[in-house]
């Protein structure tokens, strides 16, 4: 099939990212002797600088990496709600749901500490050698893309008149980020240069340097200025000023972890994801939803989509109903959710006709309990929710909830998915960036950083950077998997991916999106298992390329929270007869641009060969993947 751009292959390193300057700094790092992991740190801190408008320093990043020869695990660097972050706390400000922008929506930043372990225990090269190219785009300068300045512009009158750090940084002479220009934040560069100096004079070898700089971030001038941004009253998506909870206790406690990855296996892969406290295991249970033989998919038909949007309806259902982080009161019933059992049952409920019910499930005979929220979006309720009550239990079986109806609480079908929408007030969706890299000794590493956008809390003007806004995504009704609570972890829609093959990594990859990510990821990773192989390997880049789409029949993870029940949004190109096919199954299709949906980006090892290959998205024109 055409493709935008080859599937590269070589043998010494490959690296594909959402922006051409995090991939060659990469690809610099892999050139000087780095490996893999040396390169994503660099990649990552990169991203901070040259997409503003998609994470920052204090956001959160899951990371999925396979040592070469070592055992796949999960690097969480998602951040918990802070000590003060009480449901109460938020109703007695007379909050139904956390603010989606502003302090009160910080929870405990976690991306930093991630990309330090990852370091530590993985890389080899010292902390300044992979720090050096962010510093150096932050202080002299890239030229933007066109998104940073259209994102700013649509929250100018917030900077101006409320934000005014964030104005002196991206308005400076009243003037947003221009394409073509240079495009600078000294503040930042210089927050890295002192942590690097003040780890450097903590003396020691590469890891004592690195664990100084945790040390500096979590106790030192960093942490100090993140508590008292986070202490004052800044105005948020509530139309009011708070100020958040986040203190410098929260900050010192908290350390990124390792975890244990969930696993399915479907056709002779094994996908691995993040736990329950992502969205990874929507994944899987789509997976867990199709037929046993791939043959039995009638790949790009109208039937083979209508099956993977109604199987999306119903693992997203079981998202909202049991997802949260297993570390609180109960656990993520994970094991019961990827059942043969359980996932035979749902499978049976996917019909002919499109579904306009929201369907979670009965895992383990379980009964599900959705927020007051949810369930009044789903009955088809757009008025007033603030007098949302607490959870409601619905019964047990295969319950139903709602029945077709209009776009409720979000504001219209999306057709940009992928990329910011942003409202004047900074409520934003989608905002998010992605990296995996695979070097010549066989590691790999897959990493989705996002949060701490610039849209998301004023500038901190000693830093150079925000606050994040993760913990919109928790409810504020008690008794939830995801509900609010101090310690815990908001249920996060980051969700990278690595694949095996008879036991050993194969594939990393991943996409920005928000809620769409677990849908754009199935059809790419469809794509590369149903369809013909290029040049003896992976066709990455035509599983990329493949037109896509995303639905919007299940409560958003964004604020204000709304669903389009029955929503479907196909790119253009996606072919008349199959538009034509899923409107007479009942979806409510809107056709977007022809190169709007996914930014997805994946490498590759042959373990037979030790060929590489990697790809990178063309959608947005910023995705490159470089290699040799």
């Amino acid at each position: 099939m055409f493709t935008t751009r080859p599937t590269l292959q070589g043998t010494f390193g490959m690296v594909s990212s959402t922006h051409w300057l995090a991939s060659q700094s990469a690809m610099a790092v892999l050139e000087r002797g780095g490996n893999a992991y040396d390169a994503a740190v660099a990649a990552g801190f990169v991203l901070h600088v040259v997409e503003p408008h998609l994470n920052g320093p204090a956001g959160e990043v899951p990371i999925i990496l396979a040592p070469a020869g070592g055992r796949v695990q999960v690097l969480c660097g998602q951040g918990p709600a802070p000590a003060g972050a009480t449901i109460e706390h938020y109703t007695s400000l007379g909050l139904d749901l956390v603010p989606g922008t502003g302090p009160l929506a910080a929870a405990v930043p976690g991306a930093f500490d991630a990309w330090m372990l990852l370091l530590r225990d993985h890389g080899t090269l010292p902390l300044a050698d992979v720090l050096g190219y962010a510093i150096g785009y932050a202080e002299h300068g890239h030229p933007p893309v066109e998104r940073i300045g259209s994102t700013v512009e649509a929250v100018r009158e917030l900077f101006e008149t409320e934000w005014t750090s964030s104005a002196e940084l991206y308005l400076p002479g009243g003037m947003p980020p221009a394409e073509g220009a240079l495009m600078t934040n000294p503040a930042l560069a210089a927050t890295w240069r002192r942590l690097i100096s003040e780890a450097e004079a903590a003396g020691g070898d590469r890891e004592k340097q690195i664990e100084a700089a945790r040390r500096v971030w979590r106790e030192g001038f960093i942490a100090e200025a993140l508590a008292v941004a986070a202490a004052r009253p800044a105005m948020d998506t509530s139309g009011e000023r708070h100020s958040g909870t986040l203190t410098g206790d929260d900050l010192a406690a908290f350390s990124a972890t390792y975890e244990e990855p969930v696993r399915h296996a479907w056709g002779g892969w094994t996908i691995c994801k993040a736990a329950g406290w992502s969205q990874g295991p929507a994944l899987l249970q789509q997976l867990a939803l199709l037929p046993d033989d791939p043959a039995e998919l009638p790949y790009g038909t109208a039937e083979y989509v209508h099956r993977l949007i109604e199987g999306c309806k119903l693992a997203m259902a079981d998202r909202e109903a049991w997802y949260g982080d297993a570390r609180g009161p109960g656990t993520v019933p994970v094991e019961d959710l990827l059942s043969r059992a359980y996932s035979l049952a749902r499978r049976a409920l996917i019909g002919p006709d499109a579904s306009y019910e929201l369907r979670p499930g009965s895992p383990g005979g379980r009964t599900p309990v959705l927020s007051e929220h949810v369930r009044r979006l789903a009955a088809g309720e757009a008025g007033a929710l603030a007098q949302a009550g607490g959870p409601g239990a619905l019964g047990a079986g295969e319950p139903t909830v709602g029945a077709p109806g209009p776009t409720v609480g979000a504001g219209g079908p999306t057709v940009d998915a992928g990329e910011p929408r942003v409202g004047g007030n900074g409520a934003t969706a989608g905002d998010t960036c992605h990296l995996d890299i695979v070097d010549r000794w066989g590691n790999m590493v897959a990493a989705t950083p996002s949060g701490g956008w610039l849209q998301s809390n004023p500038v901190i003007p000693s830093l150079g950077f925000p606050l994040g806004t993760r913990l919109q995504m928790a409810w504020l009704d008690p008794g939830l998997p995801n509900s609010l609570t101090p310690g815990r972890r908001p249920r996060t829609t980051l969700t990278p991916s690595l694949a095996l093959r008879g036991g050993v990594p194969v594939m990393a990859f991943g996409t920005p999106g928000g809620d769409q990510q677990d849908q754009w990821q199935l059809h790419f990773f469809l794509s590369v298992a149903l369809r013909p192989a290029v040049r003896g390997g992976l066709d990455l880049q035509g599983a990329i390329d493949a037109p896509n789409w995303h639905n919007d029949s299940f409560p958003g993870s964004f604020h204000p929270r709304g669903m389009r029940p029955g929503g479907v949004t196909v790119e253009s190109r996606t072919g008349a007869e199959v538009i034509e096919g899923l409107r007479r199954r009942g979806h409510d299709v809107t056709v977007g641009e022809p190169w709007s949906e996914g930014r997805l980006c994946a490498v590759a090892r042959d373990p037979g060969t030790g060929v590489l290959s990697a790809a990178a998205n063309p959608r947005g024109m910023q995705g490159y993947a470089v290699g040799r």
